[in-house]
């Protein structure tokens, strides 16, 4: 576990793409804060798997990694994550060997099992019913560790002699992620690292999080490592914080009532009128939320550090304004006191 003095954070970006912004510039914003987070000590930079949600531009995550590694010389780049149950194991293996050996020792493959989606999207993506329906992600994760040579298939297994390739790197640290305390167990029993998706989950995390760490038992890690990974809106100000929050609130209040949009600036979503669908949403929305100035949040991350027993906190900031965003990073590597790159 880490302590407050020592505490690593990384970064989980969304890649907001809100109202009057193009494609173009919302990667090219992500990129300005890969070399941020790079520069100001961040352990590692994550980018998630979402489809059919406009305000997210995100929805390969390996193409992700491969421009912000062109960018950074230092952080450690990953999926938070890929989707496993929308993609073949052996092609996330082949993809992330590869990823591997284009970035040595910088990689990370993080894995999920839900659709990062909508049925219906879900259902474009997996192609039948059945696959939509099917709870095999143990089945599934154990065929994409074996292609990728961190464990072995049964044998007789008609895909034995399968090796995802290049063979001569390895499969990246593979961690487990969720929002409840299915993937926090599996991983506990394999010995993965796992992360929490506090940022939006209504479960509160210490329950997971601890069930993780005393039922880890050694597998690809020694130790248990359990990631945090909290939504986080810091600046100068409480009210400036605020501020930064509310296109949020506004977005994932449309998405859970099935009317997603773009992320509205700051000032449409100030006058943005909730129905009642949506105010009953916001509620536990915005208690996912940490949000105020760098001592305020700081001392809400470490309340949760504690009660969670977290090795490491991952920062979500879904935030239109993007030099709101960059700073508020700042002011988050500032408070702890992040090793600045020479």
């Amino acid at each position: 576990m880490a302590t407050a003095s020592t505490l690593p954070l990384s970064i989980l970006d969304l890649v907001p793409l809100a109202n009057g912004m193009t494609s173009a510039q919302a990667l090219a914003h992500s990129l300005e804060l890969a070399r941020l987070a790079d520069a100001l000590g961040y352990t590692r930079l994550w980018y998630a798997e979402h489809h059919n949600m406009p305000a997210i531009a995100s929805t390969t995550p390996e193409i992700m990694i491969t421009r912000a590694g062109m960018v950074t010389s230092r952080i450690r780049l990953g999926s938070g994550g890929v989707m496993l149950p929308n993609h073949s194991p052996l092609k996330v293996a082949e993809t992330y060997r590869l990823l591997e050996a284009m970035l040595p020792g910088r990689v990370d493959l993080g894995i999920g099992r839900a659709p990062g989606t909508d049925p219906t999207t879900a259902l474009a993506l997996r192609r039948s019913r059945e696959a939509v329906r099917a709870d095999d992600f143990p089945a599934q994760l154990g065929a994409l560790l074996a292609f990728g040579g961190r464990a072995e298939f049964d044998a007789g297994h008609p895909f034995a002699t399968v090796t995802a390739q290049p063979d001569d790197v390895p499969l990246p640290p593979v961690w487990l992620l969720g929002s409840s305390d299915y993937s926090a167990h599996l991983a506990a029993q394999i010995g993965h690292g796992f992360a929490f998706a506090a940022h939006f989950s209504p479960e509160s995390p210490e329950v997971p999080m601890l069930a993780y760490r005393q039922r880890f038992q050694p597998g690809a890690l020694e130790r248990p490592h359990a990631i945090l990974a909290l939504s986080v809106f810091c600046a100068p100000t409480r009210a400036d914080a605020e501020e930064m929050a509310i296109p949020t609130l506004v977005a994932f209040a449309r998405l859970r009532t099935g009317r997603p949009a773009r992320l509205l600036n700051a000032a449409e979503a100030r006058t943005y009128r909730f129905t009642p669908a949506e105010a009953a949403a916001v509620e536990g929305i915005r208690a996912a939320q940490i949000v105020g100035t760098p001592d305020e949040v700081k001392a809400r991350i470490d309340a949760l550090v504690a009660s969670t027993q977290a090795d490491e906190v991952m920062i979500a900031m879904f935030a239109a304004d993007q030099a709101k965003r960059l700073r508020s990073f700042e002011l988050l590597a500032e408070a702890y006191g992040l090793p600045r790159a020479s």
